[in-house]
């Protein structure tokens, strides 16, 4: 079975697997995120998103894994380079757990997926334990900014497992006023695509969110957005992160290469205004 990977979660669930020899292609993104593929001779076409039908034509493979975020007409052309296509579109963790089942029944190790998921769940409960009798303190996280789009409903459960409680509705849009008006503990941003590089100082001056008590106590911060949008095993990293912004005083601050926290001293600055 020869397998072309159209996202970096199931690239990174065969890594897990030990079954990255099932691959035949992926995205350059897979390759950051599992950097031994680097070492292997593999075709590099588009994601989900934007892959087309003849990119994947002359790859010799047996199936076409994809998984959000894809349109329409992506799947459209995935559709038509006359493969098999599995298409995976989960919204919770326990939706992650059934697709590493699934992944891991594709290339005949379902008892490599069970141990899988058994060391994700293990690291949730853990973290879940030691926040478990610590203050809920409440986190806005953000997947995109133009418009202000909520984390998934993944990040939400993980959110809580980290002792916060998840601010509005997971995947919907919002306004900077609405978060404004909720004046949450913590603020999270994780945007698709931009790894750390979220200008936190910027989107806090031009939302005006200057007297916000996230800004005030320095609690606003940037995760690498791989570890909460990629519906995968990295999610554990994700969630020790969030436990490092929602309680840094049992968890540790969050250092590189999680993420990065807004600059204390833009936080002072606002104070004196």
């Amino acid at each position: 079975m020869k397998i072309i990977s159209l996202q970096p979660s199931i690239s990174i669930i065969l890594h897990r697997l030990g079954c990255l020899d099932s691959l035949a292609a992926c995205t350059k993104y897979c390759l950051d995120a599992v950097p031994t593929l680097r070492e292997q001779s593999l075709h590099v076409v588009h994601d989900s998103w934007s892959t087309q039908a003849e990119e994947l034509l002359p790859v010799s493979a047996d199936l076409v894994i994809a998984s959000v975020p894809y349109r329409q007409e992506s799947l459209t052309a995935i559709l038509k380079s006359g493969r098999p296509v599995v298409a995976l579109a989960p919204k919770t963790l326990a939706d992650i757990y059934q697709d590493v089942r699934l992944i891991a029944s594709i290339v005949h190790q379902p008892q490599r997926g069970e141990a899988v998921i058994s060391a994700m769940q293990a690291e949730i409960a853990a973290i879940h334990s030691r926040a478990a009798t610590l203050p809920r303190r409440r986190v806005y996280c953000e997947e995109w900014g133009k418009p202000l789009i909520h984390s998934r409903r993944w990040v939400a459960e993980l959110v809580e497992a980290a002792g916060g409680t998840f601010l509005g509705v997971p995947g919907a849009t919002t306004t900077s006023e609405a978060v404004a008006e909720a004046d949450p503990d913590v603020i999270v941003a994780a945007w698709c695509g931009a790894g750390d590089r979220v200008p936190l100082e910027r989107i806090v001056e031009q939302r005006h969110w200057q007297d916000l008590r996230a800004v005030q106590d320095s609690r606003v911060y940037c995760i690498v957005d791989e570890l909460l949008n990629t519906p995968g095993p990295t999610l554990t990293a994700g969630l020790q992160a969030l436990a490092r912004t929602i309680h840094p005083e049992v968890f540790g601050a969050l250092t590189t290469p999680l993420g990065r926290q807004i600059k204390e001293s833009f936080a002072i600055t606002s104070k004196l205004m």
